[in-house]
């Protein structure tokens, strides 16, 4: 998608405030003897919709691709003077795990995202965050409701994940229901904060504690944080959050995230899908296992030295 039609399609659902304070953002400018990114500088401020509320938003940024090779090499300037000698040294620094030179970039973004995605995403500790607090805020509105191709049965293969999706009318009743519980303990929330008293006999609020009047409100209301990672452990989160076993709506985040590591540092990101996201890790007794394959013989599991589980994940790596 053009930056263009990003801005467009980013600004749907946004106030006018948001609109406008973006806008400014994006107009301002300043000289610096920084090295910058080009294609984050495009990104910049822009928030990429994900779900039907939330958002990846890209607000400040450390380092490129040449911070990587100065890292590597330690030296004055910024990388080589070819592209092909950085893009080689980042690939070999990626293909055998020199991770500190790719600690050097560091990204800030601002994300918007249903609390029980939060509780997944903050998992990943090697971060700093600050998150809106319902205490201080009174908190929006906002309800994650999944489309209807998401709603899915639980799996029978295992304890975590989705297995056949729901027919129509079950998962239009889902839906129903969903948003009937945000409706009311929304409601509900409201009427514990409310600090009116009762009049001609209508019931009046509680002037309850924020605090305290968050805690009748579900999951899947929005949350807002500033997150800040380095390089090295926004891949080490894309490994195993853009994967396709992780929860889709954690998964969507991820891939926005990879968009922006795409614009921002293109060499590593190239590294990055070609020796993590679209490589394997083989345990030494299923190299075992694919060795002898390759010399011809045949191999059961019985006789691999390999669990069943084992085993049926190594089948499916190697799609046999």
């Amino acid at each position: 998608m053009a930056v263009s039609e990003l801005a467009r399609s980013a600004e749907s659902g946004l106030t006018d405030e948001q609109r406008a304070e973006i806008q400014a953002l994006r107009e301002r400018s300043a000289a610096t003897r920084r090295a910058g990114s080009p294609g984050i500088e495009e990104l910049l401020y822009l928030p990429l919709p994900v779900l039907d509320h939330g958002f990846v938003r890209v607000v400040d940024y450390m380092g490129d691709d040449g911070a990587i090779v100065q890292a590597a090499r330690v030296s004055y300037g910024a990388g080589t003077k070819r592209k092909r000698d950085d893009a080689g040294l980042i690939k070999y620094l990626m293909r055998h795990r020199h991770t500190t030179p790719f600690e050097m970039c560091e990204l800030k973004l601002h994300l918007k995202m249903p609390i029980f995605v939060a509780r997944q995403h903050c998992r990943h500790r090697a971060a700093s965050l600050n998150e809106i607090s319902g205490r201080y805020s009174i908190l929006d509105r906002e309800f994650y409701i999944p489309r209807p191709e998401d709603l899915a049965k639980q799996t029978t293969v295992n304890r975590q994940g989705r297995g056949e999706v729901l027919e129509h009318e079950q998962a239009l009743r889902v839906l129903e229901l969903l948003k009937e519980d945000a409706a009311r303990a929304y409601e509900h929330y409201e009427q514990l904060l409310d600090e009116s008293r009762p009049e001609n006999g209508e019931p009046g609020g509680f002037g309850l504690a924020r605090e305290l009047a968050r805690m009748d409100l579900p999951v899947n209301l929005y949350t807002q944080m500033y997150w800040k990672i380095d390089l090295h452990n926004l891949f080490h989160y894309l490994s195993l959050r853009a994967d396709a076993h992780a929860q889709y709506e954690i998964r969507v985040y991820a891939d926005a995230m990879l968009r922006v590591v795409k614009a921002w540092v293109p060499l590593a990101y190239e590294a990055f899908m070609d020796y993590r996201m679209g490589a394997a890790e083989l345990s030494a007794k299923g190299l075992a296992v694919v060795q002898r394959l390759i010399r011809g013989e045949k191999v059961e599991q019985a006789d691999s030295g390999m669990s069943p589980g084992e085993w049926r994940e190594l089948m499916e790596t190697l799609e046999l």
